[in-house]
């Protein structure tokens, strides 16, 4: 099947590891051009030397007011085009709604939250019809996920604002879509094994809640996330896609 990704442009932001580089990657492998960000200079500068000729990297902070236009502007300027946006951010700080701080909240805000309005905002604002926004959230969406209260607050938000956003964009032929990732096997997830004391049992112990057996493969979500960014999923918006191995509970 032909995605219809050939020399379409996009911007994927948190792309120097875990799902945001795993798109990255299979945009490419499928034809497209990527800018990709993340905060650090020499590894976005090591990610995008990964992906070949095709991808160029750009230090950028989400939480920067005036990260978001510049990255807009890289696409132009690199590969003479902007096709859409995928906005993917780290994790914020694991804990309980007691333990996490006010400066906790205030910086997952500035960078999950408020960050990926304002990217949302100024791609909007350069797509043209046949553009794509697409946001990498999570699980807790839907389904609160325990030691992860501020990621339980933030990112159901995020996706009211998604679909309020793909109904105000709709008519200019824009589309809007979440991909709600659950446990794929990248760094983070690791990570929070280990907080259980014994990451492997408490791996097992996850693994038994997924219908599929096993934490899902970060290439697994990349595929699904450049399909839904690409011309083939072109009558797909508003909508909000687990890549969970049939985790969660409802429809």
């Amino acid at each position: 099947m032909d995605l219809g990704l050939k020399d379409r442009v996009y911007v994927v932001t948190g792309a120097t590891r875990g799902l945001g580089l795993a798109s990255a990657r299979e945009l490419t492998a499928d034809g497209a051009k990527v800018v990709l960000t993340g905060r650090d200079e020499k590894t976005v500068a090591e990610a995008a030397a990964e992906l070949g000729p095709n991808a160029v990297g750009v230090a950028a902070d989400n939480a920067d007011p005036a990260g978001a236009q510049r990255l807009v502007d890289a696409a132009r300027t690199h590969f003479g085009r902007f096709d859409g946006i995928l906005i993917s951010v780290g994790g914020p700080a694991p804990g309980s709604a007691a333990d996490n701080t006010d400066d906790q909240w205030q910086a997952a805000f500035e960078s999950i939250f408020l960050g990926a309005v304002r990217l949302a905002r100024t791609a909007a604002a350069s797509l043209t019809e046949g553009g794509v926004i697409g946001f990498v959230l999570s699980g807790s969406v839907h389904e609160p996920i325990p030691g992860l209260t501020i990621s339980n607050g933030l990112r159901p938000g995020l996706a009211g604002f998604a679909k309020s956003l793909s109904v105000e964009l709709g008519p200019r032929g824009i589309r809007v879509i979440g991909l709600l990732p659950a446990r794929i096997d990248t760094d983070r997830v690791r990570q929070l094994d280990a907080m259980a004391g014994d990451p492997d049992t408490a791996r097992a112990a996850n693994e038994s809640r997924i219908p599929l057996g096993r934490y899902g493969r970060p290439e697994e979500f990349g595929k699904a996330a450049a399909f839904l960014l690409s011309p083939a999923a072109s009558y797909l918006t508003g909508t909000m896609l687990p890549i969970d191995g049939g985790s969660r509970h409802g429809f």
